[in-house]
């Protein structure tokens, strides 16, 4: 458990004698809005340990983006959550009130998978589409093999995110779409109608750097960084 944390803290200073930069953009991480045994560091930029921490802000413009660098390999999720969430989940997508790219392959809300990504590599991705319904709490020990097809989600021929890869993450209020390093991947989530926020899960060692300015790739057309209301600042 210290090797994870001192992992996670690694280039992060309490040294009184460093100056501390002010960040112009507010939207960061959210410690009061975080799971028990969850670490924010990094000025609200990384978060490790055990559970789910949500940006300080809801997307509420037309399209909002940001990225997640995979830092470091673990149990790990990234999408969109509402405050009603259990923030003390290590899985995304279990529950009513988030919508997320889990590390097992599966995108999920509700407990249904939505999309299962099949492990392959970049340069041959696999393109094997399975039928799309979802299980639930009963089944979620069962291999991928095990389970009838009825009860398998889509198969995408993306391929899973690895150890410093860059994840976007597109929202417009009738689509959430992933992106892995830049590429579509092409396993749209609608249907969210609830006020969200950035929700990145984390568990088993797994470090996560959320990308608020300064993006590694360009956003899709039209897209932009999250904006805070003028209420909320």
């Amino acid at each position: 458990m210290f090797c994870c944390f001192k992992n996670c803290i690694n280039g992060f200073s309490l040294t009184p004698s460093v100056p501390i930069r002010v960040k112009s953009n507010p939207v960061q991480l959210d410690t009061l809005h975080m799971g028990h045994e969850v670490v924010i560091v990094k000025g609200g930029q990384r978060v490790c340990g055990s559970g789910c921490a949500l940006g300080n802000a809801p997307l509420v413009q037309n399209k909002a983006y940001f990225e997640v660098k995979l830092q470091q390999g673990g149990v790990w999720a990234v999408g969109l959550a509402t405050r009603d969430a259990d923030l003390n989940r290590v899985h995304g997508g279990v529950d009513k009130e988030s919508w997320c790219l889990n590390s097992d392959g599966t995108v999920r809300h509700d407990n249904v998978e939505l999309y299962h990504l099949k492990p392959g590599s970049r340069e041959s991705p696999t393109s094997e589409l399975l039928v799309t319904t979802g299980f639930s709490n009963d089944n979620e020990n069962q291999t991928e093999n095990e389970k009838p097809e009825s009860e398998k989600g889509e198969e995408s021929a993306a391929v899973m995110p690895g150890e410093g890869d860059i994840i976007g993450v597109a929202y417009d209020h009738v689509e959430l779409n992933f992106f892995l390093n830049g590429e579509n991947m092409e396993i749209p989530v609608r249907n969210i109608k609830s006020t969200v926020y950035p929700a990145l899960f984390v568990d088993d060692g797994a470090i996560l750097d959320i990308i608020l300015d300064n993006f590694r790739y360009p956003p899709p057309s039209g897209y932009a960084k999250i904006m805070v209301e003028q209420s909320l600042l």
